[in-house]
């Protein structure tokens, strides 16, 4: 799927798009990220996806692992960006959003019942202060709502508003 993220020092968007990582090596700890998706992405029922510019394909620059908890309900099981991509000297802006609304589009498609277009994921950090400032970003930036302890949902509706601001709308350069 075709996206545009924000470059930063040039203050422009850019082509870039999010597909499997068919023959590209996924990052894990060793990589300096977070997340092992090398090892999460062979997991059964795991769907793993990369966001890459079109300009340097061989960078990753964000992660998402999506799955289908019981075959029904649509779960950002991981969600990453590049450690370059993150604080204040980042090199992407929009790489999160990008990814989100990607998962919140598979919701659509793949979710079943009256799962379908609902998205869950949980925010569960080293911290409880880390956690909540998590938490609070996914609420403000991406219209999130708490569900229990770490849980978070997105609705159909916010869904289709992140779909429409991050996946369908072009950018000229």
């Amino acid at each position: 799927m075709n996206v545009s993220i924000f470059h930063v020092i040039d203050k422009q968007f850019i082509n870039a798009k999010i597909v499997p990582p068919s023959g590209v090596v996924l990052p894990s700890i060793t990589d300096g990220w977070r997340f092992n998706f090398k090892k999460h992405s062979k997991k059964p029922g795991f769907q793993a996806y990369i966001l890459v510019t079109e300009g340097t394909p061989n960078i990753i620059e964000g992660c998402l692992i999506f799955q289908l908890r019981d075959t029904v309900e649509p779960y950002m099981a991981y969600i990453e960006l590049a450690p370059h991509n993150k604080g204040k000297t980042k090199t992407y802006k929009h790489v999160a959003g990008c990814l989100i609304a990607f998962a919140c589009r598979l919701s659509f498609v793949l979710g079943m019942d009256h799962f379908k277009g609902w998205l869950t994921f949980d925010v569960i950090e080293e911290s409880k202060e880390d956690e909540m400032k998590l938490i609070a970003v996914y609420c403000t930036n991406y219209g999130a709502l708490k569900w229990g302890e770490t849980t978070m949902v997105i609705s159909p509706e916010i869904g289709e508003k992140l779909i429409n601001k991050f996946l369908n709308y072009s950018h000229e350069k």
